[in-house]
């Protein structure tokens, strides 16, 4: 018999999503309720069983939750939890890896269309009251994706989700991953992490999608920006970490690369004083490549079947961490 209960109470605790009125959608199969401050769920948490949560977790809640045996983070990253204290008390983590492969993978294509259709001076244009004329200039002419080549680095859920879409615009794509052995996901080139800066001079759009490590923590820096072509893009929908900033800046300004397009940066929310508010050739978004109206639900899809697995007694979880 499984000591995981029959009815569990669950706790949605995030600043804004909506997990709560998502689940009531479905007539709240189980009983819960939502907070959206760490002190209300300090007050709260202990009487969930299930906890659903990602920025607002912090291992000192442990104590303060006997019943707790399920955490589903809302997230793919989990180094804010304790593996080692959740082991300690019980208590099972899962991530949420897959739920936003498909709005990060689009989120990347849209970057991508963003720059290359320059779809942001359009915009700036139209605000100008701006009707800009014909463009003999390639400089700053639209252009299309078809033709080009891309490289994914990250091949996880949103690196394949990705591959497949920019196959779809006719795009040659290489894939970097940590063990290509893994097989190319519909890429028409797989790599290593290690060859990353020899493919760098082949890439029209250099794509990052793959998690911060010790790794990729800096991958693209000073030399990486040295090896692309002048007419190439950067698109980081990982973390912003994994770029050098400060050598990206630089590559901006002096049009080392033709732009960057950016829903990650090394310091969020971007410091006031960044010169990435005012580069023509930046193109950003504040980190919202994972939230379009589907998010939630996609993490509740994974919670409600690993509840029914912890149910009957299983412990072969969705995306089981600890």
């Amino acid at each position: 018999m499984s000591s995981f209960p029959a009815n569990p109470t669950i706790a949605f605790a995030h600043v804004a999503y909506r997990n709560g009125d998502r689940f009531a959608e479905r007539g709240s199969p189980y009983p819960n309720f939502e907070v959206r401050s760490l002190e209300d769920l300090q007050a709260k948490i202990a009487e969930a069983d299930v906890l659903v949560v990602s920025g607002m977790w912090r291992n000192s809640l442990l104590p303060l939750s006997p019943k707790l045996k399920y955490i589903q983070a809302l997230s793919s990253g989990t180094d804010a939890f304790d593996r080692a204290v959740l082991k300690e008390h019980g208590v099972t983590l899962c991530n949420g890896a897959g739920a936003n492969a498909a709005a990060v993978s689009e989120h990347a294509v849209g970057l991508m269309l963003g720059m290359v259709r320059r779809l942001f001076v359009a915009r700036d244009d139209q605000h100008r009251k701006h009707w800009s004329g014909m463009k003999g200039d390639f400089a700053i002419r639209e252009d299309e994706l078809a033709g080009k080549t891309a490289i994914v680095v990250g091949m996880g859920n949103i690196g394949v989700r990705l591959i497949k879409l920019l196959k779809a615009f006719e795009m040659t794509v290489i894939g970097v991953r940590a063990n290509p052995a893994s097989g190319a996901a519909g890429a028409d080139e797989v790599h290593g992490t290690a060859e990353l800066p020899k493919l760098l001079p082949r890439a029209d759009f250099v794509v990052l999608v793959c998690p911060l490590t010790a790794e990729t923590e800096g991958l693209i820096g000073a030399e990486a920006f040295a090896a692309m072509k002048p007419t190439a893009y950067l698109v980081n929908c990982a973390r912003g970490k994994v770029v050098d900033e400060e050598a990206m800046i630089a590559a901006l300004k002096a049009n080392r690369i033709r732009g960057a397009g950016l829903d990650v940066m090394a310091t969020e929310p971007l410091p006031q004083d960044s010169p990435l508010w005012e580069l023509p050739n930046a193109f950003l978004a504040p980190h919202t490549g994972g939230e379009t109206c589907a998010f939630e639900d996609n993490v509740l899809d994974i919670m409600m079947e690993n509840i029914e697995r912890l149910k009957a007694g299983r412990t072969d979880l969705i995306n089981k961490i600890v």
